[in-house]
C-alpha cells in the first residue's frame, strides 16, 4: 500500500511538473491595411515563449478562448444549439509564426479547409536577417533599448532591442538581436510593433480549445510544404475558400436548416464564404512585399 501511495504521489508530481509555463509578451501592432492609406488600425499580438520555441499570433482568439469553451460546453450539455459564429470576435490576422530554439528555425503557418476539415499548412523560412547594430539608445516604455536596422521582405526596418532581456526573439519573424525586440517598424510605418508588457502563463497550451475540438482534431499539427507551394495553395484558398468543400455539398444537405437557426445550411455557407473573403480582403498591404528567391534545384 505504501509503495502504491508513493507511486501515486510520484505520478501526480510528474503530471504537475509536465505542465508547461510560457512567458507571454504582448505587442501592440499598428498597421495600415491599405498601402499609402492614412488609416491605421491596432491589434494586440502575442509572443509566447517556452523552453524550446516561441509562437507569435493574434491575441483575439486566445483572449476569448475560455469564454467560448464555457459557452460551447453549455450548448452541448443543454442540446440547444446557437449560431456560434455570432459569439466570436474575429481576429485581424490568422497566421502563426513559430521559432524553434536554439537554431531559430522559423515556420510560418496558416489554417485552411480541406473539405469540411481545418488543416494547418506552413513553410520553413530559411531567409536570414542581417542586422546593423547602432550605438544609439533610447528608453521605450520601461525598457532601455538599443537601435538596429535591417532589410527584410522588401522593406527597411528599424528595431529597438533590450539587452537586459536575453531572448534573441521578437514579433512576427524578427529575431537575431542580442536581446528581445521591444519595438520594430518599417521606414514608411506600414507596420509597427511595440512591447506593452508580459506575464507568465501557467498550464500553457499552444492550441486554443476551439482549435482542439475542430473537425479532424489535429490541433497544431502542420503540413509543411515549400514556400512556393504554400503561396499558391493559400492564394487559391483565399480566392475560393470552399472549393474543396463544394463537391460534398448535396442539394438535400444545403436545403436543411442549421441547428439553432432559421437559415438553411446553404444560406449559412454563403454568409460564411462572404465573411472569409472579406477577412482576407481587408488587408492588401502585406508585411512582406517581396519573397526570397527560390533556391536553385540541385
Amino acid at each position: 500500500m505504501k509503495k502504491f501511495f508513493a507511486l501515486f504521489l510520484l505520478t501526480a508530481f510528474m503530471a504537475v511538473n509536465a505542465q508547461e509555463t510560457a512567458n507571454r509578451f504582448f505587442y501592440e501592432l499598428s498597421y495600415k491595411p491599405r498601402k499609402d492609406s492614412a488609416k491605421v488600425e491596432k491589434v494586440m499580438m502575442i509572443l509566447d515563449v517556452t523552453k524550446d520555441k516561441s509562437i507569435y499570433r493574434d491575441y483575439t482568439m486566445v483572449a476569448q478562448d475560455s469564454i467560448l469553451k464555457i459557452q460551447f460546453e453549455q450548448m452541448m450539455k443543454s442540446g440547444v444549439y446557437k449560431d456560434f459564429s455570432k459569439m466570436v470576435t474575429m481576429p485581424k490576422f490568422s497566421e502563426k509564426v513559430y521559432k524553434f530554439y536554439p537554431d531559430m528555425k522559423i515556420q510560418y503557418v496558416e489554417r485552411i479547409s480541406s473539405g469540411f476539415t481545418p488543416v494547418n499548412i506552413g513553410y520553413d523560412d530559411e531567409s536570414k536577417m542581417n542586422w546593423n547594430i547602432s550605438a544609439e539608445k533610447a528608453k521605450i516604455g520601461s525598457y532601455n533599448t538599443q537601435k538596429a536596422t535591417t532589410e527584410f521582405g522588401g522593406r527597411q526596418w528599424v528595431a529597438w532591442f533590450a539587452a537586459d532581456i536575453p531572448l534573441q526573439d521578437g514579433p512576427y519573424k524578427f529575431h537575431g538581436l542580442p536581446g528581445l525586440i521591444v519595438k520594430v517598424e518599417d521606414a514608411e510605418k506600414n507596420y509597427s510593433w511595440e512591447l506593452k508588457g508580459n506575464r507568465k502563463v501557467p498550464n500553457f497550451s499552444e492550441t486554443t480549445y476551439m482549435e482542439t475540438i475542430a473537425p479532424g482534431g489535429n490541433g497544431g499539427k502542420v503540413q509543411v510544404v515549400s514556400r512556393e507551394k504554400f503561396e499558391k495553395t493559400f492564394a487559391d484558398y483565399k480566392k475560393d475558400p470552399f472549393a474543396s468543400m463544394r463537391p460534398m455539398l448535396k442539394p438535400e444537405m444545403l436545403s436543411q436548416k442549421m441547428p439553432g437557426s432559421d437559415a438553411t445550411i446553404g444560406e449559412t455557407l454563403k454568409q460564411q464564404e462572404k465573411m472569409v473573403k472579406e477577412f482576407y480582403g481587408a488587408n492588401s498591404n502585406p508585411i512582406e512585399i517581396t519573397l526570397p528567391l527560390a533556391k536553385p534545384k540541385k
